[in-house]
């Protein structure tokens, strides 16, 4: 592996557990039941061992949103043409898509990273440049990427998201967009969690019957031909993913070695928080799920990765949505902590 990468897989470490004590012990303290206010509760715990502070803050956020092709388009898995995705990234730029709608609201900034698109993209559009290829291989013949072009998108990745904590970063998370690309996020699904392809094939953007089983064949093609290692998440990315799903990854890790919390968003994004947790288990503490996808295969993500969604809002869009959600949500249970007062400065008598 890359120099970057196992620099970064090192440094990840166990959340500070007395700073989850002393939150914990605080929210016992506040002007409320024990444990009334549920998830809120817990999110802010966990913010707490991961921040390794006992009252996490949260001001500067961001959303990063990795673009990349997919060569399995050819096989017409899909309803939508490859030209959508260049199409998509200048709407990120110009600030129209959900993302951005989300994002404003939530006080975000939306980081948007090009790496694999297949179209050609403005050169002077403010998007940050980290292509490894101009989308992967067709992997119903053959490895989506080479190992180095694996470990190249994983670093750049980490490169996105160090850039980014150096600006101020307080919680990060993760988007994506690429036509074609619930297909090699299914091929990891199935192959990270031994489930059959079948149970974890869903629609994308809308498939017929016919069409869904058709995609099915598709992939269950792909693992055969490539057999990719499961117990190898770098090889599972090379053989069936994509070079977002390895940014993704790689962002997930950044974060993991400094400290920042990361939501996850949907369906690619858990395929990326599988590779992610492949290289390293401890990453998964990490991890906040900010929604549960509509694609059958994010639950059985989510039940790999013991992780637990944030909010179930019948979301499959990608882009970063369901995790700038899930932002807005992790902040205000970091405020509350902060900012609820306790019984004692209540004046309130607490019960018996």
């Amino acid at each position: 592996m890359g120099e970057l990468l196992n620099k970064t897989l090192a440094s990840i470490k166990p959340l500070d557990k007395e700073a989850m004590r002393k939150a914990s012990a605080r929210q016992d303290t506040l002007i409320k039941p024990q444990g009334a206010l549920g998830r809120l509760e817990e999110i802010s715990i966990t913010l707490a061992g991961i921040q390794r502070k006992a009252i996490p803050q949260i001001k500067n956020k961001a959303v990063v949103t990795m673009a990349g092709d997919h060569g399995v388009v050819a096989e017409k898995v899909g309803n939508y043409p490859q030209e959508v995705t260049p199409q998509m990234v200048l709407n990120f730029v110009n600030g129209g898509a959900a993302i951005n709608v989300i994002a404003r609201q939530i006080g975000a900034r939306v980081v948007v990273v090009n790496m694999g698109v297949a179209g050609d993209l403005p050169a002077e559009i403010p998007i940050v440049n980290k292509l490894v290829a101009r989308g992967t291989a067709n992997i119903a013949r053959g490895p989506a990427m080479s190992e180095a072009q694996a470990i190249q998108a994983i670093e750049s990745g980490i490169e996105v998201i160090n850039s980014e904590i150096d600006k101020g970063l307080d919680i990060v998370g993760t988007g994506d967009m690429g036509i074609g690309n619930t297909t090699p996020s299914a091929a990891i699904c199935a192959v990270m969690t031994g489930q059959s392809v079948k149970n974890v094939t869903g629609r994308g953007t809308g498939l017929s019957d016919e069409q869904l089983e058709y995609k099915i064949g598709v992939i269950e093609k792909a693992i055969t031909l490539n057999d990719p290692d499961a117990n190898n998440a770098l090889d599972v990315l090379a053989k069936v993913g994509g070079f977002e799903i390895g940014g993704i990854a790689g962002v997930i890790l950044g974060a993991a070695a400094r400290g920042v919390p990361v939501v996850v968003d949907g369906f690619i994004s858990g395929a990326a928080a599988l590779i992610a947790e492949g290289l390293c288990a401890q990453a998964k503490d990490y991890m906040l799920l900010g929604h549960l996808s509509v694609e059958p295969g994010h639950r059985i993500m989510a039940e790999k990765l013991g992780l637990k969604p944030i909010v179930t809002l019948d979301l499959r869009l990608g882009e970063g949505t369901g995790a700038a959600i899930g932002i807005f949500i992790a902040e205000t249970s970091a405020k509350i902590l902060a900012e609820m007062a306790t019984f004692g400065e209540a004046g309130v008598s607490e019960s018996e």
